[in-house]
């Protein structure tokens, strides 16, 4: 899997579904449209901000609240790369990967890691990288299978590649 890099924005403790995507947005149905207002209430500049690979740092129990999977599909969709927190809630961690949206949990990168430090990021060796001070942390590796389903962009596309046209697994 190729190495993500991108730029360092941060996000505190205990942000939830609502503050990812607030709920005023949920009749929006293009990831496009909800990457607009990702962390508005937050930041109101973060999404314009957001550069296709940059990487999202948050500390303890990112994503927590409601299990609406619009939070990581709006983050996917603004173009958030990966996002490394201190901790993820549950639910949140299963729909980030369910839509294809790289995840790490890494307490001592969602300390240390500054805002608009260049990182990079290596999903198979669960290695995060600050480029300027050289410093690399490691996370928890996922199984191949998990990554596969990142890489191919989420649940959904996965499980159409292993099928074949007529609904069959192919082998």
């Amino acid at each position: 899997m190729r190495e993500l890099r991108g730029r360092v924005h941060r996000v505190g403790d205990d942000v939830d579904t609502d503050v990812i995507i607030p709920g005023r947005y949920l009749a929006l149905t293009r990831p496009e449209d909800l990457a607009r207002h990702v962390l508005e209430d937050l930041d109101p500049e973060l999404a314009r901000r957001i550069r296709p690979g940059d990487v999202l740092v948050a500390g303890k129990n990112f994503g927590c609240g409601s299990s609406r999977e619009h939070a990581p599909v709006a983050l996917k969709a603004a173009g958030v790369g990966c996002v490394i927190a201190g901790s993820f809630a549950r639910i949140f961690y299963r729909n980030a990967i369910n839509v294809g949206l790289p995840i790490l949990e890494c307490p001592e990168a969602a300390r240390e890691l500054e805002a608009g430090a260049a990182v990079s990021v290596d999903l198979t060796r669960g290695a995060i990288r600050d480029e300027g001070s050289g410093r690399e942390y490691r996370a928890a590796v996922f199984p191949p299978f998990v990554l596969e389903i990142i890489r191919a962009g989420g649940l959904v596309p996965y499980v159409r590649r292993r099928l074949g046209g007529d609904g069959e697994a192919v082998s």
